[in-house]
Parts: structure tokens; C-alpha cells; sequence
């Protein structure tokens, strides 16, 4: 009987972060095996680990409740800290359909470091587009709205106001629609709260979930697009607060070096089985 663990991500409490589903053997399920998993936990994103190429190495894919997705940082930090309680903590190597992930697990924490991470403005249309499903106007554009990516595609939107993200209300279908023709996975909405503060809300509609209570891969993909911006000359940390809308506060920590096109996103997790 293949064993499922729930964890969840980027939090010390069982009732904060983002859930993941974890299935440390996959061996024995195929595709619609996995799907039919994620599906019935609910979960944004659960994870199946395969045997890798050497030891510490394992080949992870990563399931919503309607698609596979080529990444997912929540469900990665999830399984991290599963498999470092299991075999030990140190380095881990996880080969995805988005490339090598290189980690770092101590106790109950673990840091990934992302696939190079690219942003690019993303086209009037777009934003048009995009301003239309979240209910919000041109005038509430804080920053330059790009697409960015950090093991897979994310639609950067910052505003001016945290209340505009308080009171997030959008058009499920309409921005579904959005996100699929563009290849995108989540729309990243983001204030900058103070000075490398972040808070931020993400829809995820292209997985059936309405909201992400912690996303790991736009933490990445958020780290090139300010890097794109210019906002680090030098090596720069963030701290992300995410699912506080939610009742799920989760917290990221994201690290960016101008130098290099890679982003590393720590995080906490815990068993909530």
C-alpha cells in the first residue's frame, strides 16, 4: 500500500504554510495513479520521489489536483525535510521535468537552490488581461508587471496598497484562461511591505486551487525578476509573507546573488500527519 505523508511547508505549525503531499516511493504508480493522489488529497501540489542515479539523488514529480506541474518549491521543501528525517540531513539532488535542484537539510528546515530564473515584461495585452480578472485598474500597478520563471512560469504583479491584495476577489475562469495561454502556472501579486519585506498573494487557478499559502517557485522566479529589475547590486535577501489572507501564514526566505541566474529559497516544514 503505497504510503502518503502530509506536510506542510515554510511553517513551524501544522495549521500554517502550504500542505503537501509526499509519497517517498512511487515506484508502483503511473501517471493517473499519481493524479488520482493529488486529486483526492486537495492539496496545490504533492510530490512522488523515484530512485535517482546515486545515493542522496532522486528523481521528484509534482502533481495538482488537475495537472503535473514541472515544479513546485512548497512540495520540494515538504519533501526535503521528509527524507532528511528518514536518512539524515546534508545534501540532496532532486532531478525534475524543470531541471536539477541542488538542496541543503538540517532539522526540519531545507534550501533549495532554483534553475536559472529569467523575467521578461510581459505584453500589454497580458497585463490588460490580467487587471481584468483581479478586478484591479492600471492605477493600482506599483511595478513593472512581468513574466518570470524559477523552474516554471509565474505572472509578477506588484500594487501600491496592501489592502489591495487584502481584499483579493478574482475571476477563477477568466484568469485560468489567462494563465494557461501563456504557459504560466500561478499570477504572483506582491507589496513590498518595507525594505526586502515582501508580502504576497497567489492565485493558482491552472491547478484548480484558488490560492497558494506559500509558493517556492515564485519566491524564485520573484528573485530574477527583481534581479531583471536591477534592485540587486549586491547579494540581497528577502523575507516572504505569504498566506496571512489565508489563515496559513507562511513565511520564505529568499536569497539572490546578481552574479548568478539561480535563486535560494529556505523554508521550514512539518509533518501534519
Amino acid at each position: 500500500m503505497t504510503e502518503i505523508l502530509r506536510y506542510t511547508a515554510f511553517s513551524t505549525d501544522p495549521e500554517g504554510g502550504n500542505p503537501a503531499g509526499v509519497v517517498l516511493d512511487a515506484r508502483d504508480l503511473d501517471d493517473s495513479a499519481m493524479l488520482a493522489i493529488a486529486a483526492d488529497l486537495g492539496y496545490s501540489e504533492s510530490a512522488f520521489v523515484l530512485p535517482g542515479s546515486a545515493e542522496r539523488e532522486f528523481h521528484v514529480r509534482y502533481f495538482s489536483p488537475l495537472v503535473e506541474v514541472p515544479f513546485c518549491g512548497h512540495a520540494t521543501i515538504a519533501t526535503a525535510v521528509a527524507l532528511s528525517e528518514r536518512i539524515g540531513g546534508g545534501p540532496l539532488v532532486f532531478d525534475t521535468a524543470a531541471g536539477r535542484i541542488d538542496l541543503a537539510t538540517g532539522a526540519g528546515t531545507a534550501s533549495l537552490t532554483s534553475v536559472p530564473t529569467s523575467s521578461a515584461p510581459a505584453p500589454d495585452h497580458v497585463v490588460d488581461r490580467a487587471l481584468q480578472a483581479l478586478h484591479w485598474n492600471h492605477s493600482d500597478l506599483a511595478w513593472p508587471v512581468h513574466i518570470a520563471h524559477g523552474g516554471a512560469g509565474h505572472l509578477i504583479i506588484g500594487v501600491h496598497s496592501r489592502d489591495r491584495l487584502a481584499k483579493l476577489d478574482y475571476d477563477f475562469d477568466a484568469l485560468a484562461d489567462l494563465l494557461r495561454s501563456e504557459g504560466l502556472i500561478t499570477a504572483h501579486l506582491f507589496h513590498e511591505r518595507s525594505t526586502d519585506v515582501f508580502d504576497v498573494r497567489e492565485p493558482f487557478p491552472v491547478g484548480g486551487v484558488v490560492e497558494d499559502a506559500a509558493t517556492g517557485a515564485a519566491a524564485a522566479a520573484f528573485g530574477g525578476y527583481l534581479r531583471t529589475l536591477g534592485k540587486v547590486p549586491t547579494p540581497r535577501s528577502l523575507v516572504i509573507h505569504q498566506g496571512e489572507d489565508m489563515g496559513r501564514p507562511s513565511r520564505l526566505l529568499v536569497d539572490i546573488d546578481p552574479t548568478d541566474p539561480r535563486v535560494v529559497v529556505t523554508g521550514t516544514a512539518v509533518s501534519i500527519n
